[in-house]
């Protein structure tokens, strides 16, 4: 009886051992993209590999019961495993995206909903100002309230040289970057109550610029220091802003412009955990931001990155 129990307690400890000491090393794994190339802004569902956004794994604990959230960018990507994770931990949710990613976001409305909670697809251009304002309008009615906003949607394309970056580019990608980010803050303030949050989603990029993203870059410094000003704004009102900074992640931004297609195969590679990152290793410093445990976390950028020192 005693050796049975002996085993039986081992066995267990084994179990609850592997389930909670994983190594983040080999706990996704190293990925090697073929060289592959979509038409902007990319999809998931044509991804070579595919991402994990946490459909599969990720488990809530209702930290979000009855929050109402707007993440824009939601269809892919680390828009799309955050809010899987919203709904997961009880948030309904209202996800904005392009017109021609209607197939991923279709999919993420499934997940959301099979979760028990309630999805409001919202697509439309973030270029457009008038947009803008009324995807919060729209989201408001769409879930009865806001009280979570995440600003994801991001529009990356890289170039060699600033000769080869066209004005166009360099536009819109403030545009989707930053004019956005300040237009829909701007228009979800009226909604935003007391112990609402706004989560940015900047970059590593923002501290190591890369050579080929020159205006990418520029507009991941300029979510930092619009999080850290407005954190300090919005404070009395019991409203907090932080941000979340990835580094090297698995998402449609990558083949569809987002890297030179020569060096997806290595992406990733160059971080300590020697591996670039799947969005749903990004959703727990949403899901932490938005939450009340985080009630003392103003103007803070979050680090997401594989282990690359920045400031």
């Amino acid at each position: 009886m005693t050796d049975q129990s002996t085993s039986a307690d081992d066995a267990h400890r084994e179990s609850t051992d592997q389930l909670v000491f994983q190594n983040p090393v080999t706990r996704y794994p190293v990925i090697e993209p073929p060289e592959q190339q979509q038409p902007e802004p990319g999809l998931d569902a044509e991804m070579q590999p595919k991402s994990d956004r946490g459909e599969f794994s990720y488990r809530g604990t209702g930290r979000l019961e009855g929050r109402k959230a707007l993440i824009t960018g939601a269809d892919s990507g680390i828009g799309a495993a955050v809010a899987i994770a919203f709904a997961r931990e009880g948030a309904d949710v209202a996800i904005n995206y392009l017109p021609d990613e209607e197939r991923d976001a279709q999919e993420i409305k499934r997940i959301i909903e099979e979760s028990g909670r309630t999805a409001v697809l919202l697509p439309g251009d973030l270029t457009d100002k008038a947009f803008c304002e009324q995807l919060v309008t729209d989201a408001v009615e769409g879930l009865g309230g806001l009280d979570i906003l995440v600003n994801n949607a991001g529009k990356q394309v890289a170039r060699k040289s600033l000769e080869e970056l066209p004005d166009e580019q360099m536009v819109q990608t403030y545009e989707v970057n930053v004019f956005a980010m300040f237009r829909i803050t701007k228009a979800a303030l009226e909604h935003l109550q007391p112990g609402s949050t706004i989560i940015n989603t900047t970059s590593v990029v923002a501290y190591m610029a890369p050579e080929v993203l020159v205006d990418y870059a520029s507009t991941k410094a300029a979510i930092n220091n619009f999080t850290k000003s407005m954190g300090q704004q919005l404070a009395p009102k019991g409203i907090r802003v932080n941000a979340v900074a990835p580094g090297p992640i698995w998402t449609p931004l990558q083949p569809s412009g987002g890297q030179p297609i020569e060096e997806l195969p290595e992406f990733g590679k160059s971080t300590p955990l020697g591996r670039a990152g799947q969005p749903t290793e990004l959703a727990p410093a949403y899901v932490f931001l938005a939450s009340p445990e985080s009630s003392y976390v103003i103007g803070e950028t979050l680090n997401v990155n594989g282990g690359m020192p920045t400031p």
